[in-house]
């Protein structure tokens, strides 16, 4: 309809009806336009239009929203609730307590973490927000673990949430990935698996490091290790029946860690308890058992800081060991590859979707690297699997072992009556023990991980014995 308004000095306005006309002709031009106004400035679904008019797709609250304020719980790899709701617009007061073992953290986005020791609280504030996030713990791997909290905020701008786990797959942090023909350098050097006999005395002081280093896991593969004294598996220790450890741990690392002596009896909440960075902590105990036990860190996630590089062995001798002319160590683990330099990736480790399985820490090394022993000598192999997901059957090719020793006693023993012979040592998560066998012929034996899919992904190494078979006819 078109709409018409009279000018002044018209002389249509003198007349009354006309004038009559005319007031209610204005006043629905008025009613018209006011109407224009309200539909240009309110959209269907009640937000209002960029006050440019240029029809923007910015979202403004028309009010700040009250403050609100929420109660949450940091308990080891968990945050309660695990999601909130927050009005657009409204600041927000958290009331954070750690019920957990370590220290965590909980920071918006990932900036500006605030610390929460174990047993306290923190109040923790954000500004007004305007569209849907997470918050998370910083600490690492333990967002990764699940300890992630999704920020709802309502009536806000709709924004795609960050992803609370997984591994980021760019080419900038692709996982490292193993070349099975490539091979070590010139001056590279292995794990040396050679067992020393138990130190003399019955009490032994050891003090193990823990710090941050960038180590070679397979040829041309680098990964940010978490170590006990720079090695992956740590230092080897050893003693007899009713021997005292007195372990002084050293964190010198970025993060809390600890240290769990399966070889050990005590309150796990005193001596395994979480250690900060620049702290220490004495962890003694006595030797009431004979084994091959573990080592690694406790703190939570404790498979990726086992994962990591936190483990090694504790070798008890069973009394009357007998001697023998070669003892050797070997202990299983995983590469769960994160991005070339970086850590093992949690991601890999939860699913068991690992890259190799392998002895001592690194690829193949004792293919690369052959033992050497002679055809008269009788070797002791002592074997534990700290493998965070693989079992182990271990086996030397070309042999039979006529002594197995597992988990705490004979299985096997040497001239035994039945002349009974043993092909494989087969071990569960964190078992142990030792085998013993003879190469009597000079030759070339390979020992392995007995677990088919693993033999070509990096557990396989070699004994050569005498001359290796170069005298041999063929």
């Amino acid at each position: 309809m078109s709409l018409h308004v009279t000018p002044p000095g018209d002389a249509r306005a003198s007349h009354p009806f006309t004038a009559v006309l005319h007031t209610v002709g204005t006043a629905v031009a008025i009613g018209l336009l006011v109407g224009i106004v309200i539909v240009a400035l309110v959209r269907p679904n009640g937000a209002t239009a960029s006050a440019h008019g240029h029809g923007g797709t910015g979202v403004e609250p028309a009010a700040a929203a009250a403050p609100v304020s929420f109660d949450i719980e940091l308990g080891d790899l968990y945050i309660k609730p695990s999601k909130i709701d927050v009005p657009a617009g409204a600041a927000v007061t958290l009331h954070v307590t750690n019920a957990g073992s370590q220290d965590h953290t909980l920071a918006l986005e990932g900036n500006d973490p605030t610390t929460v020791k174990p047993g306290t609280s923190e109040v923790i504030t954000w500004a007004p927000l305007t569209s849907s996030t997470q918050a998370w713990c910083t600490v690492p791997g333990h967002k990764d673990a699940g300890m992630v909290l999704d920020v709802n905020v309502t009536g806000g701008s709709a924004q795609a949430k960050p992803a609370a786990t997984g591994t980021t797959t760019t080419a900038e942090t692709a996982s490292a990935k193993i070349d099975p023909t490539a091979k070590p350098a010139a001056d590279w050097q292995p794990y040396d698996p050679t067992l020393k006999p138990a130190p003399d005395g019955t009490t032994h002081e050891v003090t193990l490091h823990v710090t941050e280093k960038a180590i070679e896991v397979a040829p041309g593969v680098t990964q940010q290790l978490w170590t006990y004294n720079g090695t992956a598996p740590g230092p080897v220790l050893r003693g007899k029946v009713g021997d005292i450890f007195k372990v002084t741990v050293v964190n010198d690392a970025k993060m809390q860690h600890s240290i769990d002596f399966h070889a050990s009896k005590v309150a796990p909440n005193l001596q395994m308890r979480p250690i900060d960075p620049g702290k220490s902590l004495v962890y003694e105990f006595q030797a009431k058992y004979a084994g091959i036990f573990s080592y690694h860190c406790g703190v939570a996630p404790m498979i990726q800081h086992m994962g990591n590089g936190m483990f090694g062995a504790v070798i008890i001798d069973p009394p009357n060991l007998p001697k023998v002319d070669k003892e050797f160590v070997f202990i299983q683990s995983e590469l769960n590859l994160g991005p070339e330099g970086q850590p093992m990736d949690l991601t890999k480790m939860m699913t068991g979707n690992n890259d190799a399985v392998v002895f001592n820490g690194y690829y193949n090394q004792y293919a690369f690297k052959p033992l050497h022993v002679e055809p008269t000598d009788r070797i002791r192999a002592w074997v534990v699997n700290l493998a965070v997901n693989e079992d182990l059957s271990f086996h030397v090719v070309g042999s039979i072992f006529d002594t197995v020793w597992k988990e705490g006693a004979y299985t096997l023993r040497r001239d035994n009556p039945e002349h009974g012979g043993s092909q494989a040592l087969d071990l569960g998560s964190t078992q142990g023990g030792f085998v013993e066998f003879t190469l009597e012929t000079p030759g070339q034996y390979t020992f392995v991980g007995h677990q088919m899919r693993n033999l070509s992904r990096g557990e396989a190494g070699v004994f050569v014995s005498g001359d290796g078979g170069a005298g041999s006819a063929h």
